[in-house]
């Protein structure tokens, strides 16, 4: 049994461990606002994105003048897979559940006899999964020391991923990240960005309102412009669901640390009240004997 010296150490270090936990969640509650803000800011932007990308795929019906970024190689024989995650931890389960979404995709694309590369944004989805693809991970993308996310970071990404495309690098571009809903729920979602008609057929015609439209350029150069900012688009759009669910995820979390602390602090102190009771009876009861003795 501890005596009640360690008690007390263990009572104060828990002390101490619960204000941390309770300062990391107002500072969590803090950045959540901004951060929430920020993402469904891009959402209608990165839709009608979409939308746009639709209508122009519709005008030039998949013809020539189409870029290879939205017709592809007409392979998917090498798979290249950006895994976005957050560069801390104490989030919860935040971090594991996009690696779990990647990591099984990976396995079955490795099943299925695929060539598969990653690019991982982020630390702790690195860290995750280079214990078992350490291999197929191209890069890291470190954004630490980034204090407010802009879009030149998401477009730095692109820039990257398009290179490679263009180099012959992979045939087929999968993004990994978290949809933010609310402080509770984050979705882990894998959205294909390359070849970019299939990220857009989820904003197909009916945002046009059956409208027919001429284009000026030709829809085939108007592609070439827009298809690399779509790719931008969506990552940033990734990198700022992920900041929103990160900080949801960290409140969660250490409010949950903080009401633990608190119980772990009641027992303990349960335990060191019915002890220093205990030792102040038999001290009691010890010298009532030697007084009867004399």
């Amino acid at each position: 049994m501890a005596s009640l010296k360690d008690l007390r150490n263990r009572i104060a270090s828990v002390k101490a461990t619960q204000k941390i936990t309770k300062a990391m969640q107002m500072v969590a509650a803090a950045k959540l606002r901004r951060a929430q803000e920020a993402a469904e800011a891009a959402r209608p932007y990165s839709e009608r994105m979409g939308a746009v990308l639709a209508n122009i795929t519709q005008a030039i019906g998949g013809g020539g003048d189409a870029p290879a970024l939205m017709t592809g190689t007409g392979r998917d024989d090498v798979q290249l897979l950006i895994v976005c995650t957050a560069e801390r931890g104490l989030c919860g389960g935040f971090n594991s559940q996009i690696a779990r979404l990647a990591r099984d995709h990976i396995r079955r694309l490795l099943a299925d006899g695929k060539q598969v590369k990653i690019i991982c944004v982020g630390k702790k989805g690195y860290d995750i999964l280079r214990r078992e693809y350490g291999s197929l991970i191209l890069e890291r993308v470190d954004l630490r020391e980034v204090k407010t996310l802009g879009f030149v970071n998401a477009d730095a990404i692109a820039r990257k991923v398009i290179s490679l495309f263009n180099q012959g690098g992979f045939d087929v571009c999968t993004l990994f990240y978290s949809q933010f809903k609310s402080v509770i729920s984050q979705i882990p979602t894998a959205q294909q960005i390359i070849p970019a008609a299939q990220a857009s057929a989820d904003a197909e015609a009916g945002n046009t309102g059956g409208a027919v439209y001429e284009y000026e350029p030709e829809p085939g150069e108007i592609l070439s412009d827009l298809i690399p900012r779509n790719i931008a688009v969506q990552i940033f759009r990734a990198l700022l669901e992920n900041a929103a669910g990160e900080m949801g995820a960290k409140m969660s979390a250490m409010d949950n640390a903080t009401r633990n602390a608190g119980d772990m602090i009641n027992r303990l102190s349960i335990t060191y009240n019915r002890q220093r009771q205990a030792q102040i009876t038999k001290e009691l009861i010890e010298i009532i004997s030697g007084a009867e003795a004399l």
